[in-house]
């Protein structure tokens, strides 16, 4: 077996071992989320207006593991970005290192931002919208497993998307992207925006509205910190030279 070869089953045994790390964190993390799960459960429907509707016994337990799973992702999140650095390390500089490593922590909270703001903004604009639309004419039943799917598919998206910023200030730092590169693909990224948007909402056209301009004012934000990045970057380099 030549070199190259035992070079990439060595990174690939590097992968599965990192991979491995993750998911046992994640594992982790998810049997000790089970035993708060209760109480966030209440916490979570102690004010809204209306009760919900158990329709078989292995409903709530599937609710129970979905929230304990959200929980479980937002905590393994660091650790998860933290293997990932250790994974592709080597290959960095010692600048790249550090520029890397600090971007760790706001993964965490932009996912824990990202998972508020489609709680406490978005999830009570859409759900008033949709009860104004059965007015008097239905009542409204909510099962337990509805309702959270539906809250799932308006905040945990969100969670992902706010580490977009993120993700392309440490491409830029890398010198993978650029802010001019960014603002070519402008029209592209818009049509996937308005497309993740369409499938995470409800199929009404205020509710995919109310999550889109979100979604494309985040890409400009991103685009104007890769701006940032990038000139700050420019400007080191000639200083250098």
């Amino acid at each position: 077996m030549n070199n190259e070869a035992v070079n990439v089953l060595q990174h690939f045994e590097e992968l599965r071992k990192r991979l491995m790390i993750i998911a046992a964190v994640f594992i982790a993390f998810l049997a000790l989320s089970f035993i708060f799960v209760s109480d966030i459960y209440q916490w979570l429907v102690k004010d809204l207006d209306f009760k919900l509707a158990v329709l078989g016994p292995s409903e709530i337990l599937w609710v129970y593991f979905m929230l304990a799973s959200v929980v479980a992702i937002a905590a393994a999140i660091p650790v998860a970005a933290h293997q990932i650095w250790l994974f592709v390390s080597p290959a960095l500089t010692g600048m790249e290192k550090k520029v890397a490593l600090s971007y760790i922590p706001a993964l965490f909270f932009l996912f824990i931002t990202g998972i508020a703001f489609g709680y406490f903004i978005l999830l009570p604009l859409v759900l008033n919208f949709l009860m104004t639309l059965s007015g008097e004419m239905f009542t409204a039943f909510f099962t337990t497993e509805k309702y959270f799917q539906f809250v799932l598919h308006l905040t945990l998206p969100f969670g992902f998307l706010f580490e977009l910023p993120v993700v392309i200030m440490f491409l830029t730092s890398l010198g993978i992207l650029n802010p001019y590169s960014l603002q070519k693909i402008r029209k592209y990224a818009y049509f996937v925006l308005i497309v993740v948007a369409i499938l995470v909402t409800p199929p009404d056209f205020i509710s995919d509205i109310l999550v889109t301009l979100p979604l494309l004012l985040l890409y400009e934000a991103s685009v104007s910190l890769s701006k940032i990045i990038y000139n700050r970057k420019q400007k080191k380099q000639a200083v250098l030279q």
